[in-house]
């Protein structure tokens, strides 16, 4: 079983700086995986060693600071076999419509493929649309917020986690599903693994061309910093833990 994985290489949310008017620089960001997206590698990874023989593929489109070797044989540790990747600043900041588009190209440069698995979501924007826009792309059928998945004769079993209750629906395969944090722990390569995956097949190639994107977007800003009140008592102080109860009763 050949599966695919797609996945959002991003800016680190820590490196990411708020200037005074609440822009966001991330030029200096280290790129790093989406954490949905550990999630589905995981999924992956142990769905492919359930089948003896199986593959499994990671893609991706990012900027040109997601050609990093570190970062690269992060995702090859996962129980990954191959990485294809776009790394060209031409496709920094797509919009979820040309990011289905870049990535269905991507995959079907690939080995024929039995099941994409995607993340539910990004870390940044979390719009939770490339999953059905890939899969409208691939012409496939989709299964989204899948908290389990088993396949069995061309055809995957899907638990999905809705409001109140978890919905059970197969699928024939090739399909994509896009899987919830709670599908898979990630693991966190050892050493042996890091090492072995500087030696799995890895490619980047540059964007021949961007896909064209439907979204405008105005302006990106930090929330605005809101005045909080600050009151410290004691409980030594007489009535200060009366004045602490009343102030949070107050709150709520």
């Amino acid at each position: 079983m050949n599966i695919i994985v797609p996945i959002k290489v991003l800016a680190d949310d820590q490196d990411i700086v708020v200037a005074a008017d609440r822009s966001l620089d991330d030029s200096k960001a280290h790129r790093i995986v989406s954490t949905y997206d550990l999630n589905a590698l995981e999924a992956a990874a142990q769905l492919a060693a359930a089948h003896d023989g199986s593959k499994v593929v990671a893609v991706s489109v990012a900027d040109a600071k997601a050609d990093d070797s570190k970062l690269k044989k992060g995702i090859l540790a996962r129980g990954i076999d191959e990485l294809a990747m776009i790394a060209d600043d031409a496709c920094a900041d797509l919009d979820a419509h040309a990011t289905a588009a870049m990535l269905a190209k991507l995959i079907g440069a690939q080995d024929a493929f039995d099941l994409v698995v995607c993340g539910d979501g990004s870390a940044d924007n979390y719009a939770q649309q490339v999953d059905v826009q890939l899969a409208d792309a691939l012409g496939l059928p989709v299964v989204t917020a899948v908290c389990a998945i088993s396949v069995e004769g061309g055809v995957a079993t899907c638990d999905r986690m809705l409001e109140s209750q978890v919905q059970t629906v197969q699928v024939d395969l090739p399909a994509v599903v896009s899987v919830v944090p709670d599908v898979a722990l990630p693991r966190i390569p050892g050493m042996k693994d890091i090492l072995a995956a500087g030696k799995k097949p890895s490619t980047v190639d540059a964007a021949s061309e961007a896909a064209p994107a439907v979204v405008e977007i105005v302006e990106t800003k930090a929330p605005q910093q809101a005045e909080r009140k600050l009151e410290i008592l004691d409980a030594s102080v007489d009535g200060d833990i009366e004045k602490f109860a009343a102030a949070l009763k107050a709150a709520l």
